[in-house]
C-alpha cells in the first residue's frame, strides 16, 4: 500500500465525522433565517453608526467608504465563525462522564474533537452566509439602498487571496475553540468561557469596530494578536485595504497561528489525559 493511500485510509473516519456532523447541522434552517433576519437588523445599525462616523471625522479616516461596507456585511456573514463559545454536545459528553467512551474510541482524540469542531463551526455559517450575502449585494439595492451594498472584491486577486484566507479563518477558529473544549476537562462548565470570549473575540477580531479605526499606539499589539485572523485579515484582503503583495504575508500569519494554537490544544489534552477525573457516570 502506497504512502498516499495509507494517509488517506487514517483520514477515511475522520472526513466521515465532518461530511456527517455538517448534514446534521445543515437541517437548522428555521435557526438560521431567525439569525439572518437579527444579523440584517444589526448590520444597517453597524452601517449607519459607521458611516456617521466617517462623516464627522476631522481627518482623514484610515477607510474608505466601500471597505467599511465590506467590513460591515462580511461581518454578519461570517458571524458564526467566531470562536466564542463550545459545542454542546461535547460540553454535554464531559459533563455527563462519555467523554470516558471517547477514550476508548481506536482515533486520536484531538483530532476527532476537530473534526467534529471544523463542522460545527462551518455548517452553520454556511447556512447564514449564503442569504445574507445574496441581500447584502442585491437585495439592499432592490430596496433602494445601493449605497449601502456589499461592493464586489476590489481585484481579482483580492478575491482570490480571500477565498484561500477564509480556509485559513475556518481551521484558526476551530483550533481556538478546540481550546475551549480541551479546557472543559478542567471546568466543566463552558459557561465562564463563553462569556469571557464572547467579549474578548468580536473586540478583537474587529467585528465590533474595524481594526484601522483603533488609535494609532494599538495597531502593533492588535497586529501580533490571532483573533485579526479571524475577520480582519479576510475582510480587509477583499477589500482591498490590504494589498495583495501584503496579503500573502497575512495567510502565513493565519497559518503560523493556526498551527501554534492546534499544538497548544494537543499539548492541554495530552495533560488533561493524564489527570482526568470522569464527571458524571
Amino acid at each position: 500500500m502506497s504512502v498516499h493511500s495509507r494517509s488517506g485510509q487514517r483520514l477515511r473516519p475522520y472526513r466521515a465525522i465532518v461530511a456527517a456532523r455538517v448534514r446534521m447541522l445543515l437541517q437548522y434552517r428555521a435557526a438560521a433565517l431567525a439569525g439572518f433576519a437579527t444579523q440584517v437588523f444589526w448590520g444597517l445599525i453597524k452601517v449607519m453608526v459607521l458611516l456617521a462616523f466617517l462623516e464627522s471625522a476631522t481627518a482623514p479616516a484610515p477607510m474608505n467608504v466601500s471597505q467599511i461596507l465590506v467590513y460591515v456585511w462580511l461581518g454578519q456573514a461570517l458571524l458564526q465563525l467566531l470562536p466564542w463559545n463550545v459545542d454542546a454536545e461535547i460540553a454535554g459528553h464531559i459533563r455527563s462522564g462519555g467523554v470516558a467512551y471517547e477514550l476508548l474510541r481506536p482515533l486520536d482524540l484531538y483530532a476527532f474533537w476537530f473534526a467534529r469542531t471544523l463542522a460545527f463551526r462551518a455548517a452553520p455559517t454556511f447556512l447564514r452566509m449564503v442569504p445574507m450575502v445574496l441581500f447584502a449585494f442585491f437585495g439592499l439595492p432592490l430596496i433602494g439602498l445601493a449605497e449601502w451594498a456589499l461592493p464586489p472584491p476590489a481585484s481579482l486577486a483580492g478575491g482570490a487571496l480571500f477565498l484561500v484566507s477564509l480556509v485559513f479563518t475556518l481551521l484558526l477558529s476551530t483550533a481556538i475553540t478546540m481550546v475551549l473544549h480541551v479546557s472543559l476537562l478542567w471546568t466543566v462548565s463552558g459557561e465562564g468561557f463563553n462569556r469571557l470570549m464572547l467579549g474578548v473575540v468580536p473586540v478583537f477580531s474587529g467585528l465590533v469596530i474595524p481594526l484601522p479605526l483603533f488609535p494609532e499606539w494599538l495597531q502593533p499589539v492588535l497586529f501580533w494578536q490571532p483573533f485579526r485572523g479571524i475577520a480582519d485579515v479576510p475582510f480587509r484582503l477583499y477589500s482591498g485595504h490590504i494589498t495583495p503583495g501584503d496579503g500573502l504575508v497575512e495567510l502565513a500569519m493565519q497559518a503560523g497561528w493556526t498551527a501554534l494554537i492546534g499544538v497548544l490544544g494537543v499539548w492541554l489534552l495530552g495533560v488533561a489525559r493524564r489527570r482526568l477525573v470522569v464527571q458524571g457516570g
